[in-house]
């Protein structure tokens, strides 16, 4: 009996030793697992392009439209009834003509009235002058005193005074009644309409807008930063954005001293040169020049990333392949390229596409490189 239990835990602990043997292999062999599946994980592989400081001077582009260089609000002198309108918005006009009348039979009473105040004084003048060569006869062979000649010269005198102003009112009531007509004060062409028959309107009330005829003037909304920094003011290229084959030159001729509030914008006037048939009152064009020359590193778009709420660029270490982020100051964004102004120095790699799949300090495989 005692032999066969010394068998029984001579068997057990042969088995415990081995199953023991065979966990340690397991352990190891996984752990050679682990290490062979760390050593052969695919790095990050990125885009990348090796910076250089150039001179960047590309040309702005702004959107404004075509208009005359001389725009006048037409009114009427008087008040009144608009009993007429004779021309539309879009009609050329010529200097003198008839826009627009007001209903007249207010200013005609005043111009009957003065004409008769005018056939009066005519009439007193003739009968104070008959008087007074009367007197002046008499005087001359005694029969009359100097007091009644006298009197009769000053008659004479009041008489033609009044005739004078008689004139006077008679030239006023026919002015009035000439500003019940509204006319044109040059060529042009109408461009705005305020009023339509029938309506009263006021003194000095604008009724037409007139685009004179002669030189025109391409009129840009521009932010600050591009007025400071358009390397000319002379000989800017102005394009029919409809037909960019329809091209003039212009100069700049005035520029608003204000900011408007609302665009934060400053209103530029560019005078053109040549005036294209095609660049119509109103038309959209393009008006580009060069701007002022600077140093600036060009990266791509995809290589824009940001940190703290800065943009910033993915920089590899050349050394190790790490990346690190690099905050940056741009300068301007192009059409496909970010001019840096800050930040970078020749000779830099960037990463150029990838840039989502990045942390600080992890190694990556550039896949392609290039000079940029």
């Amino acid at each position: 009996m005692p032999h066969l239990i010394a068998s029984g835990k001579t068997g057990s602990g042969r088995i415990l030793r081995a199953t023991t043997i065979c966990w340690l292999v397991c352990l190891v062999v996984l752990a050679g697992c682990k290490e062979d599946a760390a050593e052969v994980a695919p790095l990050t592989r990125v885009k990348a392009v090796t910076t250089e400081i150039v001179d960047f001077a590309p040309p702005i582009t702004l959107t404004g439209v075509i208009a005359a260089r001389v725009r006048t609000d037409l009114s009427f002198r008087l008040s009144g009834k608009v009993s007429e309108r004779l021309v539309n918005v879009g009609d050329h006009v010529v200097l003198n003509q008839v826009l627009a009348r007001l209903d007249p039979d207010e200013q005609q009473a005043e111009l009957v009235s003065a004409q008769a105040g005018v056939v009066s004084a005519e009439a007193m003048v003739r009968q104070a002058a008959a008087a007074f060569e009367r007197q002046k006869d008499l005087l001359g062979r005694g029969n009359t005193t100097r007091r009644d000649y006298d009197q009769a010269e000053a008659s004479l005198r009041s008489a033609k005074a009044q005739l004078d102003q008689a004139h006077s009112d008679l030239s006023v009531a026919q002015d009035q009644l000439a500003y019940t007509e509204l006319r044109a004060d040059a060529d042009g062409i109408i461009t705005a309409r305020m009023a339509e028959a029938g309506q009263v309107v006021a003194q000095a009330q604008p009724i037409y807008s007139l685009a004179r005829d002669g030189p025109r003037d391409a009129v840009f909304n521009v932010h600050e930063w591009a007025l400071a920094n358009v390397a000319t003011d002379t000989g800017l290229v102005i394009s029919l954005v409809s037909d960019p084959a329809v091209t003039t030159l212009g100069d700049l001729r005035e520029i608003s001293p204000a900011v408007n509030p609302n665009t934060e914008t400053v209103t530029v006037k560019i005078g053109l040169r040549e005036t294209p048939h095609a660049m119509t009152l109103g038309a959209l064009v393009d008006g580009t020049g060069p701007t002022r020359q600077q140093k600036v590193v060009l990266v791509p778009w995809p290589s824009l990333f940001e940190i703290d709420g800065r943009p910033a660029v993915w920089v590899i270490d050349r050394q190790s392949n790490l990346v690190s982020l690099k905050p940056i100051t741009i300068a301007r964004y192009t059409k496909d390229r970010i001019a840096v102004a800050s930040g970078l120095a020749s000779g830099e790699v960037v990463v150029s596409a990838g840039v989502q799949m990045l942390r600080p300090g992890q190694k990556v495989e550039i896949a392609a490189e290039q000079k940029r």
